[in-house]
């Protein structure tokens, strides 16, 4: 995929209308009260809006907001497979249902930090008439939000039609701003579709994005090690084969590691283990020594009597878990071979963290990671969910080069998948 996109700074905005894709998918307080819990998404998006309204544009900013279902009768349906009374799935429900997931509150919210309004079109209609009156109003140095673009049937089928009226909110003249990394790897209306019917650049965010991780994976400064957490093997396989031809160095930490663990003869207790992904971890084994790649399993573990905060835990050698216990950090002798060995990095990648670190007895390895991550001159980038929340969490975010935006794109990214939010755009 080629990484070298025109961004809004190669192209003249004075006077035109962008219809800008944000990610304003922040999390809500889950009494129903519209208050934003974490308004970091909202934030990321700032240069970018500020720069445009300094330069002229009118910004017509658009977001997707949870996972709304548009249609009645699949509502009831996913409803119903979740164990629901189909009785009690009454339209009332469902409309309240959208409502919980309007923009309003994402609105306010961008005003205050903007400190100027931003104009809300209305209804649940995204390109309906309201959306229409208000675009074709705004001028230069306003900004408008469109609301929830799943409330449109048509937005994750990527349907033409609806990009296409998107599209035409901003006029003859107009442009497409893609910034919403978190969900470029989805080929929908408001992340691609469009930019068939405009001409499409990148935003700051997405570029930031695209010069860190792209850069590592083209041309990284070397060594480069690849830090591979999380719970499964199946999620991270593709991550893991990709990085194999271009990485020197490769640590596996997490619950996966007991899939490789026990894939090479190790007895892994009551540990998360996927049995049908074995034999793939020894073909990643046998790939990595043909390739010349160091690839670093745990040498101990911290296993626990139960999955619990509280649980009785002591160190085995890996590979060594009794039936009854399972492992839920990595042990005191992998921390110290996993921490000198980026030690002397020039790049390092990090995805997934080294256990449970929601529990803080189960919380060692990934803080000590992060920790070494904080002293290490390489560049160090943090790919997205559950790595950039331990980061965030354990302190550690102000001392890293870069924190991705977004944990599913990041991965595909680090697979070296084609991102469709990505491809749409211009090249340099």
């Amino acid at each position: 995929m080629n990484y070298n996109k025109k961004t809004v700074r190669d192209v003249d905005v004075k006077g035109r209308k962008v219809l800008l894709r944000c990610d304003f998918n922040v999390p809500m307080a889950k009494d129903g009260s519209g208050v934003i819990t974490d308004d970091k998404r909202i934030r990321a998006a700032l240069p970018t809006i500020q720069y445009l309204l300094d330069q002229g544009a009118a910004v017509i900013a658009c977001s997707h907001m949870g996972k709304p279902e548009p249609d009645f009768e699949k509502w009831v349906k996913k409803q119903t497979e979740k164990g629901k009374d189909p009785a009690s799935l009454t339209r009332e429900k469902w409309e309240k249902s959208l409502e919980a997931l309007r923009m309003e509150p994402v609105a306010k919210r961008l005003s205050e930090l903007l400190g100027r309004e931003v104009i809300l079109a209305g209804g649940t209609d995204v390109v309906g008439p309201d959306a229409q009156a208000k675009a074709a109003a705004l001028q230069p140095g306003g900004i408008m939000l469109l609301q929830n673009t799943r409330y449109a049937k048509g937005e994750t089928k990527n349907d033409p039609e609806l990009a296409k009226a998107m599209a035409a909110l901003a006029g003859p003249d107009g442009l497409y701003v893609s910034d919403a990394f978190g969900a470029v790897h989805r080929a929908h209306a408001s992340t691609a579709g469009v930019a068939a019917f405009l001409p499409a650049v990148s935003g700051f965010l997405i570029q930031k994005e695209l010069d860190f991780i792209g850069g590592a994976l083209a041309n990284p400064k070397r060594p480069l090690v690849a830090i591979l957490g999380g719970s499964k093997v199946s999620s991270k396989i593709g991550v893991i084969n990709n990085l194999l031809e271009i990485a020197d160095t490769i640590i596996i930490g997490g619950g996966m590691a007991y899939t490789f663990a026990s894939a090479q003869g190790g007895s892994v207790g009551d540990s998360l283990l996927e049995e049908d992904w074995k034999s793939y971890s020894l073909e990643m084994v046998q790939k990595a020594r043909d390739k010349g790649v160091r690839l670093l399993l745990p040498v101990d573990t911290v296993i626990a009597d139960k999955f619990a905060p509280d649980a009785d835990s002591k160190v085995v050698p890996n590979g060594q878990i009794p039936d009854g216990w399972q492992g839920l950090d990595i042990g005191p002798e992998t921390v110290k071979l996993y921490c000198d060995a980026v030690k002397d990095a020039g790049t390092v990648i990090w995805n997934g963290p080294m256990g449970v670190f929601e529990f803080e007895k189960f919380a060692a390895g990934t803080k000590a990671v992060a920790e070494a991550l904080s002293k290490t001159e390489a560049i160090t980038i943090i790919g997205g969910g559950d790595s950039a929340a331990a980061v965030q969490q354990l302190g550690y975010a102000g001392q890293m080069t870069h924190i991705s935006t977004g944990g599913g794109a990041s991965l595909e990214f680090m697979e070296g998948k084609e991102l469709p939010g990505v491809a749409c755009l211009l090249d340099k």
